[in-house]
C-alpha cells in the first residue's frame, strides 16, 4: 500500500458506495426457485461480508457499532448494522441464512457448495480503485471464484459442480467507487478521459468480467446499477461545503453533476445488458435499475417506513463510516427509521427491502 496521510486516507478510502434501497414490502419474497442453488457476488462493498478483514487495508468494518443488528451482535465485517442485501436474498432462495466471505477461513467446501462473495469493499471496475484503497480488485475476485469452482468440483464431482455453476446466480455490483475515487476525488483518469469516455471505459471493463464468467460456466448474470451519489449523505455534506450562490453552506443539497453521470452510467449498463442477453447463448443476463426507487425513496421516506433520509444512524451521520464510525461513536437508538446506517452505507432494514427486489428480478428473469 502506497504511504499516506492516515486521516485521509482513511476517510477517502472509507466512501463505499451503498446497495440502494426499494420500497419496504407488506409480505415475504415470493417462494423461492429450487433450481438456484448457489450465489456467486463480486464487487465492492455492497457485496463485501468480510472479505477485507483478511486483507490489509483500512476499509474495514470488523468492529462495533458495525453488525449490532446480527443475530450474535458481533461486527462480521459488512458495512451495514447487519445484514447485506445478498444476506437476505440468500436467505429467499433457501440457500443459507448469511452469505459466506469466501476469504473466511473457516468457509469449508461443503459451504461452498451453497456459493460465497468474492466482494471487496473499496473495489471497483477499474484497477486504480482498488490500489487506492488497498482492495481486492475485480480481475483477483475473479481469479478466487476460479479457486472456488476447484473447491467445488473437489467435494461434488465435476458434473454435480458444473451444475451448481451452471444454475447459480452470479451477482456484480460495482462502479459507485470508480466514480468517487477517478473523478470526484482524485482525478487521475480525467487526465486520459472525458467523463463520457470513461464511463464507457467501466462499462467495457464490465463486459469483460461478464464474458470471463460466462467462460466459467455462469449462466444466469445480475448486474447492478449505481445509485444517485450527488444524494448519498456523504456527497451530500461534500456538496454543502463549496460555496455556491444557490444555497447557503447549512443547507443540504444532492449534487446533481454526479447524479447526471450516475445516470449516465446506469443508461449504458442497460444497454450493455441487452446486448449481452443477446450475445451469449443460454444466458440470462438481468439489469437491476436502482436509481430511480432510490430517488423515490429519498424523496417519501415516510412512504416506505422511514423516518431519516439525510444521514446516518452511526454519528452525526454526516462523514462517519469505516474507522470513524466506531465502538465509542453515538449512534442512533433505532437504525431501522434510517434509510442509512452510516454517512454512505444503508441500514439492515433497507437491506432488506432491496433483497425483495433482488429476488423478484432473480425469479422473473434469471430463474
Amino acid at each position: 500500500m502506497p504511504h499516506r496521510n492516515a486521516a485521509v486516507f482513511a476517510l477517502f478510502c472509507c466512501f463505499i458506495i451503498p446497495l440502494p434501497i426499494i420500497s419496504r414490502p407488506a409480505a415475504s419474497p415470493p417462494a423461492p426457485a429450487p433450481h438456484i442453488p448457489a450465489i456467486f457476488a463480486f464487487g465492492d462493498s455492497t457485496v463485501d461480508p468480510g472479505n477485507n478483514n483478511h486483507i490489509v487495508t483500512l476499509i474495514r468494518a470488523d468492529h462495533l457499532p458495525y453488525g449490532r443488528a446480527l443475530p450474535e451482535h458481533a461486527a462480521s465485517g459488512r458495512f451495514s448494522d447487519g445484514k447485506l442485501a445478498t444476506d437476505y436474498l440468500a436467505s429467499a432462495l433457501g440457500i443459507n441464512d448469511l452469505l459466506p466471505a469466501y476469504l473466511d477461513p473457516t468457509l469449508s467446501d461443503g459451504e461452498l457448495l451453497g456459493g460465497a462473495s468474492f466482494g471487496s469493499a473499496g473495489s471497483g471496475l477499474d484497477e486504480l480503485t482498488a490500489n487506492f484503497s488497498n482492495a481486492l480488485d475485480i480481475w483477483s475476485q475473479l481469479d478466487y471464484f476460479d479457486e472456488a469452482t476447484a473447491r467445488i468440483r473437489k467435494v461434488a464431482g465435476e458434473r454435480k459442480g458444473g451444475e451448481i455453476v451452471k444454475n447459480g446466480l452470479f451477482l456484480i455490483s460495482a462502479g459507485s467507487n470508480d466514480l468517487l475515487y477517478n473523478i470526484y476525488l482524485l482525478p487521475k483518469r480525467m487526465l486520459q478521459f472525458s467523463v463520457s469516455q470513461y464511463l464507457h471505459f467501466l462499462l467495457h471493463n464490465l463486459e469483460s468480467v461478464v464474458q470471463r464468467l460466462y467462460s466459467k460456466g455462469a449462466r444466469r448474470i445480475m448486474v447492478v446499477g449505481v445509485p444517485p451519489m450527488g444524494c448519498l449523505p456523504l456527497q451530500v455534506t461534500m456538496e454543502s461545503l463549496i460555496p455556491n450562490t444557490d444555497h447557503h453552506m447549512l443547507h443540504r443539497h444532492c449534487n446533481n453533476r454526479q447524479n447526471h453521470h450516475c445516470q449516465a452510467y446506469n443508461n449504458g449498463l442497460k444497454a450493455l445488458s441487452s446486448n449481452l442477453q443477446a450475445n451469449l447463448v443460454g444466458a440470462k443476463v438481468a439489469y437491476l435499475d436502482i436509481y430511480g426507487p432510490l430517488m423515490d425513496m429519498l424523496a417519501n421516506p415516510s412512504k416506505y417506513g422511514f423516518e431519516e433520509k439525510s444521514r446516518g444512524c452511526c454519528g452525526s451521520g454526516l462523514v462517519e463510516m469505516g474507522p470513524m464510525c466506531s465502538a465509542v461513536t453515538p449512534t442512533c437508538t433505532d437504525a431501522s427509521k434510517f434509510i442509512f446506517w452510516d454517512a454512505v452505507h444503508p441500514s439492515q432494514a433497507a437491506n432488506s427491502i432491496l433483497a425483495n427486489r433482488y429476488a423478484a428480478i432473480t425469479l422473473s428473469h434469471l430463474a
